[in-house]
């Protein structure tokens, strides 16, 4: 009689329900509701309003981070994917009402010299507040056109050329009026006013100026002219970004491009994305418009992390910069921490690895057993749940009867861990309305259409 009472039996403490509901815990059979902004905001459990999510393709990554951001939709957090390269997330943000920018493959163009909402809020900011909007929306115009140039050529621009592409945007700030385009830059740098030939140290000697300038010259001239990227930064930026609904950068034209257009489009979009977001904060700061949260989604960040030759980390650290108490969360999604660990330079691999570091919380789901060595040093795994992540990885079996292979175990199987607390195992259930949305969903509609969850 008292045993009956005590299932699913006790355990040490209970699943969380604070946040987006996600599915059942796999050892007490409760249910779990997790999310980094209601474990940071309302519950207090993380630190800070991030997640690192990892695991082999094919395990539901995609699919477990649609599901947050339907959730946190209903909660008024205004979801932005940053680069959709499969896509992924295009008919989930416009199911939710929200802005499908397209970009790249001749049918969307993202300028990298247009500063977005800065503009704008700089002339309603005043003092420290406009200095700070102003100053953050150049270094990041700036960073737009250093990244461009280092994916080009495959290596960085220069000490030199990196003051002359500053001097020349200040120029352009002076002489221009309306939002200038990389092929402005080039001219500005072809007239060689006094102000950049200061810069570029030429002392005096015209000739030597033309030698210091010609390398990047001719960087650019690939860029402006869409030799390089195609067209999709060289001219006006064609869709602003909405500050009002949830937002998905399409780059989805690009999935057959090299890999270095498409870490160019990445960067592009998240360097846009972070500055469009964090001058609406400080406008909100201001009292000047309504608080707005969001959650910032940031997948594929190996594509980055590889390309141009590998030291891309600094890139992406100072492009999804923002401070975390200004009500804005993110979601870092890679496969594994190999992705991490390959790069070139140790400076890059340990700048890699404190993105897991710092993230309120760690998401895996299934993985090699090659990857727990690397995946121990920065999250704390028993051995159980060591074995537990193996397991998952492990493909489909083949069913003979009715001749196709299974879905592999640890499809929809998320194990969430924060500091060194024992980590939560779920199994991700999907609504019926969810099931409905993007190929990724309709991965799980075997499993899900045997035990349909429409509550």
């Amino acid at each position: 009689m008292q045993v009956c009472g005590l299932w699913p039996f006790a355990v040490g403490a209970g699943s969380p329900n604070i946040g987006v509901p996600l599915g059942r815990n796999l050892d007490t059979g409760e249910w779990v509701c997790c999310d980094p902004i209601s474990w940071f905001q309302r519950a207090s459990l993380i630190s800070n309003p991030s997640a690192f999510i990892e695991a082999i393709p094919g395990i539901g990554k995609t699919t477990l981070v649609q599901k947050m951001l339907v959730g946190l939709a209903a909660y008024g957090v205004q979801p932005v994917v940053l680069g959709d390269i499969r896509p992924d997330y295009v008919d989930v943000i416009r199911a939710l009402g929200g802005q499908v920018i397209r970009i790249g493959g001749g049918t969307g163009h993202l300028n990298p010299l247009d500063m977005g909402e800065a503009p704008a809020a700089i002339a309603r900011l005043t003092g420290a507040a406009r200095v700070e909007v102003l100053n953050d929306a150049r270094a990041r115009r700036k960073l737009r056109v250093e990244t461009l140039i280092k994916l080009s050529r495959r290596s960085d621009p220069s000490d030199r050329e990196r003051n002359i592409v500053a001097r020349a945007l200040d120029v352009l700030d002076d002489l221009h009026t309306g939002t200038p385009v990389l092929e402005d830059l080039l001219n500005i740098i072809k007239q060689a006013p006094e102000t950049l030939r200061a810069v570029a140290l030429d002392r005096g000697d015209m000739d030597r100026y033309k030698a210091i300038t010609d390398e990047l010259e001719a960087t650019l001239i690939g860029l402006a002219s869409g030799a390089r990227f195609g067209d999709m930064f060289s001219l006006p930026t064609d869709e602003p970004m909405s500050m009002s609904r949830p937002v998905v950068f399409d780059v989805s034209q690009l999935r057959s491009a090299d890999e270095d257009t498409q870490a160019a489009a990445l960067a592009m979009c998240w360097s846009t994305g972070y500055g469009n977001i964090g001058a609406a904060q400080v406008l909100a700061d201001e009292g000047l418009i309504a608080r707005q949260h969001y959650v910032i989604v940031t997948d594929e960040l190996h594509r980055v992390l590889r390309a141009g030759g590998g030291g891309m980390v600094e890139v992406v650290d100072q492009a999804t910069r923002l401070n975390r108490t200004d009500g804005t969360g993110n979601i870092q999604i890679t496969h594994t921490m190999s992705d991490l660990e390959s790069l070139a330079h140790e400076e890059d691999r340990k700048k890699a690895i404190g993105f897991v570091e710092r993230a309120g919380m760690v998401i895996c789901g299934g993985l090699p057993a090659r990857e727990m060595a690397m995946l121990t040093k920065v999250v704390s795994l028993s051995q159980e749940e060591q074995n537990t992540l193996t397991a998952w990885s492990a493909p489909g079996a083949w069913n003979r009867d009715l001749g196709r292979q299974e879905p592999p175990p640890g499809r929809g199987k998320f194990l969430i861990k924060v500091g060194n607390r024992p980590g939560i195992p779920v199994a991700v259930r999907l609504t019926s309305s969810e099931l409905s949305l993007g190929n990724s969903n309709r991965r799980w509609a075997d499993a899900s259409r045997q035990t349909p969850d429409v509550s």
